[in-house]
């Protein structure tokens, strides 16, 4: 599948090192999942699902009840969901997840990051038929062989599973996430290194100089972004 996962959670963690803005992040993703369904991970999947990604960066268990305890409350907070699609340089594609409260700051403060760092901002559909909606699991110390004969005892379809840096990566089909989950579990596997949906590029692009430069500075420009949640590209990570 090309994407280097241990390469790239460690560089998110050592950007992160301030980590009160992925904590906050988390506590808005989590509050929209849990208003909008059930406030418990046991009956609203979505919850559920929001909260193992936030164990997978280690969001403190006291943020993830506050923001669960908040949608029980009379919060009345509305967040939209929205995706951004556009071009980075000399080929290059980013897809923009946001969860916001107002639109409008929302696709100004996204237009004027890809414009000011060498990016054009498309229309919906622009780039998103280029990416393949993925689960992917990360566990450690596992070999790729044994998760995909523990896998297939449960006729579970995955994608691919590979070893990379001392872990199995799985890549599932999104509809399969909770079933690799809990199978995975139900063998005693609790963490996960990954526990993500991802949009994965069907093919990736290398950059160098003054365009990977420009390309990192839209990248950064995004993610710092207090409405965007994910960003995803095509750029090929060493």
């Amino acid at each position: 599948m090309g994407r280097k996962w241990a390469n790239i959670k460690e560089k998110k963690a050592s950007k992160d090192t301030n980590n009160s803005r992925i904590y906050a992040k988390f506590g808005i993703e989590i509050y929209v999942a849990a208003k909008q369904g059930e406030p418990d991970p046991h009956a609203n999947q979505k919850l559920r699902f929001v909260i193992e990604r936030a164990k997978t960066y280690n969001v403190p268990k006291h943020i993830i009840d506050r923001a669960i305890e908040k949608a029980k409350g009379t919060g009345d907070e509305t967040y939209s969901e929205l995706r951004y699609e556009g071009f980075g340089p000399n080929g290059s594609m980013v897809i923009v997840d946001a969860l916001t409260n107002n639109v409008n700051r929302t696709a100004s403060d996204v237009r004027a990051a890809y414009n000011k760092n060498g990016g054009n901002m498309g229309v919906s559909g622009a780039v998103a038929y280029m990416f393949d909606n993925t689960a992917v699991f990360g566990v450690a110390n596992k070999d790729s062989e044994e998760l995909l004969e523990l896998l297939m005892e449960q006729d579970i379809d995955v994608r691919d599973i590979i070893d990379e840096d001392g872990q199995a990566i799985i890549y599932a089909e999104p509809t399969e996430f909770h079933n690799v989950q809990e199978a995975l579990k139900a063998s005693g596997i609790e963490e996960f290194t990954v526990a993500e949906i991802e949009m994965l590029p069907q093919t990736e692009v290398t950059l160098e100089g003054d365009d990977l430069e420009k390309f990192e500075k839209l990248i950064d420009a995004l993610e710092d972004l207090e409405d965007v949640q994910k960003v995803y590209h095509n750029v090929e990570i060493d």
